[in-house]
């Protein structure tokens, strides 16, 4: 029997839009990863109850179903339910269920859930920018997707 050997093939370079789309993704994993780490460090809070807050406070009752949530959040449902067992243990939430469907569940935001937010907000919207801008310092590329995303910078 002869040898069957094969040489692999050269990979192609990625395309324009791959190499975009992987910066992209390069800065969303640093900017998620410095905001994770500061709420965390500042409030006690890991990001994913930060923005599961603030949708909360942003309903007009300050309450979302579970599935709403999980939807806002891009979240699966066993996910969700964690992150919102996290909330209620420390007080910043509660369940209820649903008057017209007993099968639904909301979870309401409590007026500590409202405070821890409003706290973090301002951290959250400083690490932010600062991230954002440090990103732009390391590459010029990532200032112009920024500006055309509409990021004013400074």
């Amino acid at each position: 029997m002869g040898s069957t050997t094969s040489t692999p093939a050269s990979a192609a370079p990625p395309s324009a839009v791959s190499s975009a789309w992987n910066h992209v993704l390069l800065l969303h994993a640093r900017v998620e990863n410095t905001l994770a780490v500061t709420l965390q460090r500042r409030h006690g809070i890991g990001l994913s109850e930060y923005r599961a807050l603030g949708h909360l406070a942003a309903s007009p009752a300050g309450e979302l179903r579970m599935q709403e949530l999980a939807d806002k959040l891009g979240l699966n449902q066993s996910s969700v339910t964690r992150l919102v067992a996290r909330l209620n243990a420390a007080d910043f939430t509660y369940r209820d269920l649903c008057p017209d469907d007993r099968r639904g569940v909301y979870t309401v935001i409590t007026e500590a859930g409202r405070a821890r937010h409003a706290e973090a907000s301002l951290t959250y919207e400083a690490t932010l920018t600062s991230a954002l801008e440090e990103a732009g310092q390391a590459d010029p590329r990532l200032t112009a997707a920024l500006s055309a995303l509409g990021w004013p910078g400074r």
